[in-house]
């Protein structure tokens, strides 16, 4: 038999078995959402204490899972998530193996053998994630090597925007490294393949479960290889085929104006009910054919397997039907609050990412002066101290980017500024704009619309928060700014030293409860935005602001899910669309909804840098 032919056959013997293994896979997720999801969060939530902080962000991950603690906390959450993942393999695995043609009792026992097993299967999963960690640290490290050496001489974002050699350099000689880093963890796990049934079903120790699992494999982890990559070829395959027909059936969604909103609301909610079942059948089946192919590579030194036990089989089947009927209610619901998210009147401010960037050279007068003009609520630039201590507009630590001018910010006088040109690289036409001043900038925007000054710090700040405070308060425009920053102690000296100013928290990514850190609000990426986290933060009295956010139809989504803020380099477009979704009706709106929920966009230009 070929490769192929085994893992097609494993294919077709988990549909064959579909009537064990679906039941069996939403039980147990259903399980695991149930006692795995409160440990990951009371572990998360116990790491995020440790740092005195309700969340952490950005650079505090990374230097919180550098600590003694925070490394330990990673392995246990990571833990846990693999436990998951372990234990519904470990079932379909069990199932398998009960030589019970009920499927309800060969499931059964399966995870009753699992709970026995429980405090050993945790540790294989440790142990795991412990191994896979230690043979990735050598390659992270010259990795890191590799970019500190080819990828630190300038600011970041040149290296990202213009792609000189030394970046084609760094990603060659790193995706060397990932090669080989991939090459080895392929060649560990496959030898480490049978660890879990060997825990499973001989009860054979975690830490001696690999060894073991080594020597059973000699001479079939070439195979195995082989076909596993075939079965992920498989499943993708299938994965695309069932999202492929999910948009031709949302396509057929009538929502022209007249349709009854409700029966539109309804046929979407099926036919996302049968993409998402569809999905969840094809999760379940390619689980199964993972098991039948790991199957065939075990063979148990010994039948002291456990058998399925006498039972109630209903049980199992009344089960499966109250979770359906939770899953209707639970639809249903959602439908009512998505329904009322469409139908309620738009609040969001339109706040100009570096002035109106789209159409002029980031944070110059130019396009600070364009954002004004185009109706931006806030206008949101970056600002950073010179050598002679005058604060100006700038995102990046150098001038590279904008000017191929190898001189930190930092050991810049403004006579120097005066001569770098940070327009051309736009167009000819803004040759003569310079990096401006915070007071050239609140002075332009004094009485036409408000600023968020975001503070920026290289490590090489000197009073910058003071520096900032003390020109608002020769404006008087106290009333008419708001500061944020990704440093969060940098939020709370803000705080500090003026309690009555408006002051946010910037992040990129987050753990733990951004609603309970110091400010006024928050400012994350729209990638991570969720309904959830938007009544979070408004139950804590704090407005959520997200970027950067280009596309017409994410920024009506965003509007619809209530964020208070749409940082854009588009201001008059978002002025547009919020303008044009107040004419909507709910259908339209729907319509708008589940174009973005479901992966379409406008192709709008590529920025060259959309961080904040």
């Amino acid at each position: 038999m070929t490769n192929f032919s085994a893992v097609t056959n494993a294919y077709a013997g988990a549909w064959a078995r579909r009537r064990m293994f679906v039941p069996i896979y939403v039980a147990v997720r259903l399980l695991l959402i149930a006692l795995i999801a409160p440990g990951v969060a009371a572990a998360v939530n116990f790491a995020v204490s440790l740092s005195d902080q309700t969340a952490l962000t950005d650079q505090d991950i990374a230097m919180f899972l550098l600590s003694p603690s925070g490394f330990v906390a990673a392995i246990v959450v990571l833990s846990l998530f693999l436990l998951a993942e372990v234990l519904v393999f470990a079932v379909m695995a069990g199932s398998l193996r009960m030589g019970e043609s009920d499927p309800w009792r060969a499931g059964g026992s399966a995870i009753r053998l699992i709970i026995a097993r429980l405090p050993a299967l945790f540790g294989f999963a440790v142990r795991l994630i412990l191994r896979v960690l230690l043979l990735a640290l050598p390659f992270v490290v010259v990795a890191g090597v590799i970019a500190w050496w080819t990828l630190t001489e300038y600011d970041i974002n040149y290296y990202l925007t213009f792609h000189p050699p030394a970046f084609w350099v760094a990603v060659i000689l790193i995706g060397f490294v990932v090669l080989a880093l991939a090459w080895v963890l392929i060649r560990r796990l496959s030898g480490w393949a049978l660890g879990l049934h060997l825990v499973l079903f001989e009860a054979t120790t975690p830490s001696g479960a690999f060894a073991e699992s080594q020597n059973r494999m000699q001479g079939n982890q070439g195979r195995l290889k082989i076909e596993l990559a075939i079965w992920l070829l498989i499943r993708i395959a299938i994965a695309t085929a069932i999202g492929t027909v999910a948009g031709l059936l949302f396509a057929l969604v009538p929502l022209e104006e007249g349709v009854n909103l409700r029966f539109a609301l309804i046929l979407s909610l099926i036919v996302a009910a049968m993409w998402s079942l569809a999905g969840l059948v094809l999760a379940a089946s390619a689980l199964g054919a993972l098991a039948v192919v790991l199957d065939e590579f075990f063979e148990p030194k010994t039948d002291a397997l456990p058998h399925p036990e006498p039972g109630n089989v209903r049980t199992p089947v009344l089960v499966t039907v109250a979770v359906a009927a939770a899953a209707v209610l639970i639809g249903l619901w959602s439908g009512q609050e998505l329904l009322k998210r469409v139908q309620a009147p738009d609040h969001a401010d339109v706040i100009g990412h570096r002035g109106a960037a789209a159409l002029r050279p980031e944070n110059t007068m130019a396009s600070v002066v364009k954002a004004i003009e185009d109706g931006a609520d806030w206008v949101e630039i970056d600002v950073q101290e010179t050598a002679d201590g005058v604060v100006i507009i700038a995102h990046d630590s150098d001038f590279m980017k904008l000017a191929g001018v190898d001189l930190k910010v930092w050991d810049a006088t403004m006579e120097d500024v005066a001569e770098i040109d940070i327009g051309s690289w736009f167009d000819d036409e803004y040759a003569a704009e310079r990096a401006p001043t915070l007071h050239d900038v609140l002075s332009a925007a004094k009485g036409k619309s408000k600023v968020i000054i975001e503070l920026k710090y290289y490590g090489h700040d000197v009073d910058l928060e003071n520096r900032v405070a003390a020109i608002v308060e020769e404006l008087d425009m106290q009333d008419d700014i708001a500061t944020m920053s990704l440093k969060y102690p940098a939020v709370q000296k803000m705080k500090t030293i003026r309690p009555d100013w408006r002051a946010g928290v910037l992040a990129a990514t987050a753990v733990g409860d951004l609603s309970g850190l110091e400010g006024d609000f928050v400012a994350v990426n729209a990638a991570t935005v969720s309904p959830g986290l938007i009544r979070q933060i408004h139950d804590a009295g704090k407005d959520i602001y997200v970027w950067t956010v280009n596309d017409p139809l994410q920024m009506s989504a965003m509007a619809s899910m209530g964020v208070d803020g749409l940082i854009t380099d588009r201001p008059a477009m978002a002025r547009e669309v919020l303008r044009v979704r107040a004419e909507m009706g709910p259908g339209e709106r729907l319509l708008l909804w589940l174009a973005t929920t479901f992966g379409l966009s406008v192709d709008t230009q590529e920025m060259r840098d959309a961080s904040p």
